[in-house]
């Protein structure tokens, strides 16, 4: 028997090379990452066998090391990925992915802490152009509107057993009341919750908008979570998640509302997902811009 079978391959090349990148942003650059690549070309040839592996990493190495990642220094890098396999490929993919690490205010206090968000970005070279992707996870907090009702409606009967044979009421009293644990004999369950988002890009972005997506996802969510808390901190966290009760439609309607109305975004992709901790499951709501050839939930 013998091992050689012919065929095109869609995709050869390596995962998980390790190497440090600096992200270009606004101002400068963000401090040095560790970051995990995918490098591929395609291989046409169906007879091929061992492509120039050692190429793509060592193109790795040199075009992430010594400049800042950008759109124009990734689409430099998936095109050396072409030249460099033009005998025997006609598409090239490279992938980074890294953590992006923001320093974040707390909610009411004066101290801050650190964030990191998991986060890639991607060239695909077919057909003489050149696609870039970004994405990201952002971790937030969700409060159920069901629950919600539902514990409210506990609370008005337990006020109605409490009250209801009184014929005046007394303020003091019933402030006293909603202080305790009687006053609060229900509270609706929340979770934490993952936002995942893909968005494809134009080669007009000077810089991959990584910030810009994470922080358009926590805006318009409300309830990022948190990372130094102090008291008035986490009271505050209380308020804004009962401001913003939210199934995962919610959440993801909210976060598409926000990438439709950036048009440089070409395409996206988005899933919410609630891991719930009233069930041994996730709730989970997809949503895509809805470009033709593009990104399906």
């Amino acid at each position: 028997a013998t091992a050689n079978v012919a065929g095109r391959l869609d995709w050869v090349g390596m995962r998980n090379i390790e190497v440090p990148i600096n992200l270009a942003v606004e101002g400068g650059v963000a401090p040095q990452a560790s970051a995990r690549v995918t490098a591929y070309v395609n291989l046409t040839n169906p007879d091929a066998r061992g492509i120039h592996m050692s190429r793509l990493y060592l193109l790795v190495d040199q075009w992430l090391t010594n400049e800042p990642l950008t759109p124009s220094s990734l689409g430099g890098l998936v095109s050396e990925f072409m030249r460099s396999h033009e005998d025997l490929s006609d598409g090239a993919f490279v992938r980074v992915d890294f953590d992006y690490l923001v320093r974040r205010p707390a909610l009411k206090s004066s101290h801050s802490g650190w964030r990191h968000y998991p986060v890639y970005v991607a060239a695909t070279h077919r057909g003489g152009k050149i696609r870039f992707e970004v994405g990201c996870e952002v971790v937030y907090s969700s409060t159920c509107p069901c629950s919600a009702a539902l514990a409210r409606q506990l609370i008005q009967q337990q006020f109605e057993k409490d009250f209801g044979s009184a014929e005046e009421l007394d303020y003091d009293e019933i402030v006293e009341w909603l202080g305790s644990e009687r006053g609060i004999c229900a509270t609706p369950h929340s979770q934490r919750s993952k936002a995942e988002v893909r968005i494809v890009v134009g080669d007009d972005f000077d810089m991959f908008p990584v910030l810009d997506v994470i922080d358009h996802v926590e805006g318009v969510l409300g309830t990022p979570v948190q990372t130094a808390v102090k008291r008035e901190d986490e009271q505050a966290f209380a308020r804004v998640n009962g401001e913003n009760l939210m199934f995962c439609e919610d959440a993801a309607r909210r976060i598409k509302q926000g990438l439709e109305e950036e048009p440089r975004y070409r395409d996206f992709w988005i899933r919410a997902s609630h891991l719930e901790s009233l069930h041994p499951h996730d709730a989970v709501a997809e949503a895509c811009k809805g470009v033709p050839g593009g990104f399906t939930a």
